[in-house]
């Protein structure tokens, strides 16, 4: 039991994207960590504290700087004991809180010519680092000059940085998803043409082949194995043909020998061998009747009815000696474009063919779409109504027939673009309808 066949999205989309992914994490988590040189540095304060450090800084009568205790400042002092702060205006007037350590003294009263800044120092316990940040406070605008929680920064840039790449990923994952189904549509047109040419392919239009222009470079030795298969099968059926033809047309003249010899014989056991050359005479004509279906047709357009009491015309001499009858009945005025002489054949060998299986009344019916060969004889099992078309299958193995006929009939019809089909007609026979497609009814 075969499965599923496998999509082009899975290897063209899904991976690509989860290689994409994996290298920009890979390659933001790289570069991000050779810039930090996370090898050197320590912990840095973390710069949230400044903008609860302005909501306190308030602006007494005098014009000074004071602290006042928030409950948010008050948290940041519980949690980092060791907090400790200036914060200067634009004037340069100045407020500290906590231990504010000597290295930074000269900054006092430059603190509003900065912006920016994280200060680090090189060892624990890193009471040296600091973070310079401008804030606008209820005083106005202040400069902070700060140190209180520490953190890591390897960790925090880093992830920051990786939180980048998520929305670069998501707009590369919805561009992969939008353009590469388009992109391999582009790419596998070619494919996508040779399919069609592909199911063109069959055993009445050979000499067929994939055309290879505009196919992938990938693609394309498979292209021309398939037409070098395509080729050697050709090449094949030619050769059998041939033989089949030449066979047919050798048997023709000692089979006419036996034929007349058989005739003139005055030996009673001998003229009844006469049933038996009958049959390979009949045996050699519908070869060659196989072998013609492969030779360029004479489409013209045919007038059933006619075609259909010709038939009648001919073959009643032949009914009336075995006690036979005929009988022709026009439905409809049909007439198709197709070549005479097979469609000929093809009515022909019906009403032998119903004749040779105990058919003692036999109906040809122009209809509508095409015509019907009725008899009145015991009919065809269903389960024998496909298998009767197979080439040498004989209802009864001890038939006096080839087992070529409806094989032939078969062939002829769905080379004019039709169908044939047995069924259990009203009476209790066999009822063969061949109909014709609608483009080759006028």
């Amino acid at each position: 039991m075969s499965g599923k066949a496998p999509s082009l999205k899975r290897p063209l989309i899904i991976k690509p994207l989860i290689f994409q992914l994996v290298t920009l994490l890979v390659s933001c988590t790289f570069f991000m960590a050779l810039a930090l040189r996370m090898d050197s540095g320590g912990l840095y304060t973390d710069e949230t504290i400044t903008p609860v450090i302005a909501h306190a800084i308030i602006r007494r009568s005098n014009g000074t700087l004071a602290v006042r205790l928030t409950p948010e400042l008050t948290k940041i002092r519980e949690k980092s004991p060791d907090l400790w702060f200036v914060a200067e205006d634009d004037s340069g007037r100045n407020v500290t809180f906590g231990g504010v350590p000597p290295h930074y003294a000269s900054l006092l009263g430059r603190l509003q010519s900065l912006s920016y800044a994280h200060l680090r120092d090189r060892s624990a316990p890193y009471r040296l680092s600091a973070v310079i940040r401008r804030e606008v406070a209820p005083a106005g605008p202040v400069t902070i000059l700060a140190h209180g929680k520490l953190t890591g920064v390897s960790f925090i840039v880093l992830l920051a940085s990786n939180l980048i790449v998520i929305p670069v990923f998501i707009l590369l994952a919805l561009i992969s998803l939008i353009v590469t189904p388009w992109i391999v549509r582009r790419a596998l047109a070619g494919i996508f043409r040779i399919a069609q040419e592909a199911e063109q392919i069959d055993t009445n239009r050979r000499g067929r082949r994939l055309s290879e222009e505009h196919v992938p470079s990938e693609i394309a030795p498979l292209v021309r194995a398939v037409n070098d298969a395509l080729q050697r099968l050709d090449e094949g059926y030619e050769r059998q043909r041939r033989f089949i033809a030449s066979a047919a047309h050798e048997l023709r003249t000692p089979i006419a020998i036996l034929r007349l010899k058989v005739d003139t014989a005055t030996d009673p056991a001998t003229r009844k061998l006469s049933g038996d050359v009958e049959r390979l005479s009949n045996l050699a004509e519908q070869m060659l009747d196989i072998q013609r279906l492969d030779s360029e047709r004479h489409d013209e357009s045919l007038d059933l009815i006619a075609l259909v009491r010709r038939v009648a015309a001919d073959l009643a001499p032949l009914l009336i000696a075995a006690e036979r009858s005929i009988e022709v009945q026009i439905e409809d005025m049909s007439s198709v474009r197709g070549d005479a002489g097979a469609i000929e054949r093809v009515v022909t060998n019906l009403v032998q063919n119903a004749i040779e299986h105990g058919g003692r009344h036999v109906v040809l019916r122009v209809t509508r779409t095409g015509f019907e060969v009725e008899d009145d004889g015991p009919g065809i099992p269903p389960e024998e109504r496909e298998r009767v078309f197979e080439p040498f299958h004989r209802l009864r193995p001890r038939s006096t027939g080839s087992g070529l006929g409806l094989n032939l009939v078969q062939q002829v019809i769905e080379r004019h673009d039709g169908r044939v089909a047995i069924m259990e007609a009203p009476g209790g026979g066999a009822l063969v309808r061949v109909e014709f497609a609608s483009d080759g009814l006028s």
